[in-house]
């Protein structure tokens, strides 16, 4: 058997102008795990003095920065020079290693998990009117942290780039995409954006297209270039955050939010599963022609804890609502799971459940177009099986209460 040989996504890489990344054969691969515990034993500290410094921002997960968030601690510190130390600003717990972030100096936010970005703002805000730092580092992420460097861009007015996927000293790129609008005496080009890229690329709409030109062609993403801003929200995998060297690491600072925002926010409740939208359901059990039993059929919902669905002979039969409709007339679905009781399978449903992961169709009917799609089929009476399926999952979730009943 040949082992089937296994490269490391991480290995360094270069982007090709078309933003298809081509990994450097030939470059130092990752080897294995013992090897790079001992290169990363003796890194060394990249500061040598704290003359001026460099901010990053970010919110934790459970005490931890996720990757992307690393990748910004990153960007600052690699270009940082060396009598510029890297502020790592963390909103929430953190039980990370700030040094080997290549952070210099940790200050730590008891951040609530409520929505609160204009109390945020202003902790930012102080510690720039305190640091004046030279750049701001921060993940474009959209919630959290995308919000708040665009939140501090507007505030301060400062120079601002999104979605960087290259930086340098000299200079930052981000996407748009190039479309060509047509040729000859009025013919141009018009730049826009790659989803909200920073602005000075879209077309004045004060220029109108002659109504002679074609219809306009997308050629693709390209790369508009700048000078680097102070504030930098970076694309996610645009920086290796494997740093050849160490921060100080210095004790960090606990504070808590030293104000109250002016957003309340009122928490999260556990939505029924009948009001979950079909769209955004894990878990669906839907009915066809062949269910009958509907008392049956949505207390076996109910007890599964799934979002109900129907076929369109059902919905015009009556018995669901139009919401409730799954097929290329209805709602298309991407649920894990997919009960089917009693549908035959029409072309047009079995378009709408073609992104769900596990189908299972009960019919009678093993000729059933649903049947041969089901990963699972029970040839069955729909109603019994529904009864039964509702008597085990009553059974199961009964013997798993006995057991985390406490004893006594």
């Amino acid at each position: 058997m040949n082992p089937i040989r296994r490269i490391d996504p991480r290995r360094q890489y270069t982007v090709a102008p078309s933003g298809i990344r081509r990994l450097v054969l030939g470059a130092d691969p990752s080897g294995d795990a013992i090897g790079r515990q001992a290169r990363t034993v003796h890194k060394p500290v990249r500061a040598t003095e704290a003359l001026r410094c460099v901010l990053a921002v970010a919110h934790s997960d459970r005490g931890q920065l996720d990757a992307h968030a690393c990748q910004a601690v990153a960007a600052a510190a690699l270009l940082a020079a060396h009598d510029t130390w890297v502020h790592l600003l963390v909103f929430g717990e953190f039980q990370g290693d700030a040094a080997d972030l290549g952070a210099d100096r940790l200050t730590v936010i008891a951040a609530p998990p409520a929505y609160a970005p204009d109390a945020e703002l202003a902790v930012v805000l102080a510690l720039m009117e305190r640091d004046r730092p030279l750049h701001v580092f921060l993940p474009d992420n959209g919630l959290p942290d995308g919000d708040l460097g665009r939140r501090l861009a507007a505030a301060t007015r400062d120079t601002v780039a999104t979605h960087v996927v290259e930086l340098s000293r000299d200079g930052v790129a981000s996407p748009y995409r190039q479309v060509a609008v047509g040729r000859g005496a009025f013919g141009r080009a018009a730049s826009t954006p790659v989803a909200s890229a920073h602005v000075g690329l879209s077309r004045s709409p004060s220029v109108p297209n002659p109504p002679n030109l074609p219809t306009p062609q997308h050629t693709g993403p390209r790369r508009t270039r700048r000078a680097l801003p102070r504030i930098v929200l970076l694309a996610p995998d645009a920086v290796d955050d494997r740093l050849p060297f160490v921060g100080h690491g210095e004790a960090a600072r606990v504070m808590p939010l030293p104000m109250t925002s002016a957003y309340r926010d009122h928490g999260t409740r556990t939505l029924p599963a009948t009001e979950v939208d079909l769209e955004e359901a894990d878990l669906i059990v839907s009915a066809g022609n062949g269910m009958r039993d509907l008392e049956g059929f949505h207390a076996l919902a109910d007890e599964l804890g799934a979002a109900i669905g129907a076929s369109r002979v059902a919905v015009d039969d009556g018995r669901f609502a139009r919401g409730q409709q799954i097929g290329a007339t209805g709602k298309t679905v991407s649920a894990s799971a997919y009960l089917a009781f009693g549908i035959s399978g029409a072309v047009q449903h079995l378009q709408g459940i073609k992104d769900c992961r596990h189908v299972i169709a009960i019919n009678l009917d093993a000729a059933a177009p649903l049947v041969r799609r089901a990963d699972l089929s029970i040839i069955d009476d729909t109603q019994r099986v529904a009864r039964a399926l509702l008597a085990r999952v009553k059974q199961a979730r009964g013997a798993h209460r006995h057991r985390e009943a406490p004893d006594g």
